[in-house]
């Protein structure tokens, strides 16, 4: 196949065209196995833009002398990933503490190594904003190879002021570098620094007073996030933290119930959370609660693999009517992967999600849970056209099901190839 960039394009005789939709609308119970598609399809795309899409009976002769034409025979095409949920930026991999887990390790006993989210913040705070900026590209090109064209991108590595203001000034330069469609999340409240493991309100004052008002101030973050969890953050921790942010207008997504249910659940809807994430230890309770919430269920998949934990009750939540996304948490100690393929694939074989399920939720529902949902992920007329297009495959469930392939043959980005 031949790759150009081009202004205006036409993709033709698409085998399937998915996820095609007039309108948005954030899917919850049995529309989430909703997905639209149109049989040997076209879609033309202008500046970037999905322009039009049709059957191809449909296709007007006039449309076909576009200058630029894809034949996509064979092919699936479908809207790009949104991952909702990433920590993409760190200074070094953490396999050592891989391998001391398969000795038998626990986390608390890596941490007294030095090791977990603190070893990390170590390595964060020797590196230069331009090391963390180097790093950070190649691992969005990495993302963007593999379908992703949305990402949610937290601090939470630094624990200091200056190492938290250093991520968050990385994650601006991306924003501005970058084709990506990309969210900014203030993540100080990771963990407490151990100089602050037993004065936890003097950090909680410093993430206040001291590195908020800069953060608003430089306009680095969209969102505000708290670890709320047994020997973290505590609810209360949490909504404090979190009060604050928002009185600088920054929205919660939130870590959630990965370890323990401790009513961060509740607090987090109280604080109209965009997203509640992790989610690997619910109660019925929780489930009802988020349910009749607004707050978005982002499931976070690869974490509960790598670290051997339960996986989320994904058929629980969807059953009971919640809002349920999907995103990678690309992070060096517990998902050091970004492949939303392998995200999709996984929800489909360990959460018991269907392909068409999984597609949504890793689509138009973590559109919805970056705020983007008006820009990305359906194959709606006017929004960029992130695509995906598929080798050319039998059926759509072959993509989850073959998930030690790679089944992208490309990808694009407002309308443009990842070469």
């Amino acid at each position: 196949m031949v790759y150009f960039v081009t202004m205006t394009a036409i993709v033709t005789n698409i085998k399937q065209l998915v996820g095609v939709r007039q309108e948005n609308k954030l899917l919850r119970g049995k529309e989430l196995a909703e997905l639209p598609v149109l049989n040997n399809a076209y879609l033309v795309i202008e500046d970037g833009i999905i322009a039009e899409f049709g059957e191809m009976k449909n296709l007007k002769p006039q449309t076909s002398n576009l200058k630029h034409q894809i034949d996509a025979s064979g092919q699936f095409v479908l809207p790009a990933w949104c991952d909702s949920h990433t920590h993409l930026i760190f200074a070094a991999s953490r396999e050592e503490e891989f391998v001391d887990k398969i000795k038998g390790l626990s986390y608390a006993e890596i941490a007294a190594k030095g090791g977990g989210i603190l070893n990390s913040a170590r390595k964060l705070n020797e590196a230069t904003e331009d090391e963390l900026f180097n790093l950070a590209w190649k691992r969005l090109e990495e993302v963007s190879k593999l379908g992703t064209a949305a990402i949610e991108i937290k601090s939470g590595y630094g624990l200091s002021v200056e190492g938290e203001l250093k991520m968050l000034r990385v994650i601006k330069k991306l924003k501005e570098k970058s084709s990506l469609s990309i969210k900014a999340t203030f993540l100080g409240a990771h963990t407490y620094p151990q100089q602050y493991k037993e004065n936890h309100q003097s950090y909680i004052d410093l993430i206040i007073n001291e590195m908020l008002p800069v953060v608003a101030r430089e306009k680095l973050a969209d969102y505000i996030d708290v670890f709320c969890e047994t020997g973290f953050f505590s609810p209360q921790e949490m909504e404090t933290i979190c009060k604050a942010g928002m009185s600088y207008g920054l929205k919660p997504k939130l870590h959630i119930n990965q370890l323990n249910s401790i009513g961060g659940i509740q607090t987090a809807i109280k604080l109209n959370a965009i997203s509640v994430d992790h989610l690997e230890t619910m109660t019925d309770e929780d489930i009802n609660h988020l349910a009749h919430s607004q707050s978005i269920g982002t499931l976070l998949p690869t974490a509960a693999f790598f670290l051997r934990m339960p996986f989320q009750p994904a058929r629980q939540l969807i059953d009971a009517g919640c809002a349920v996304a999907l995103a990678s948490d690309y992070n060096p100690g517990s998902s050091p992967s970004g492949n939303m393929n392998f995200v999709v694939a996984l929800s489909c074989i360990q959460m018991k999600m269907l392909p068409e399920e999984a597609i949504n939720a890793a689509t138009i529902n973590s559109a919805y849970s970056l705020e983007l949902e008006k820009e990305v992920g359906s194959i709606t007329v006017g929004k960029k056209a992130n695509l995906i297009f598929t080798k050319p495959i039998p059926s759509l469930a072959y993509f989850p099901y073959a998930f030690g392939s790679n089944l992208v043959e490309r990808v694009m980005i407002k309308g443009e190839p990842i070469e």
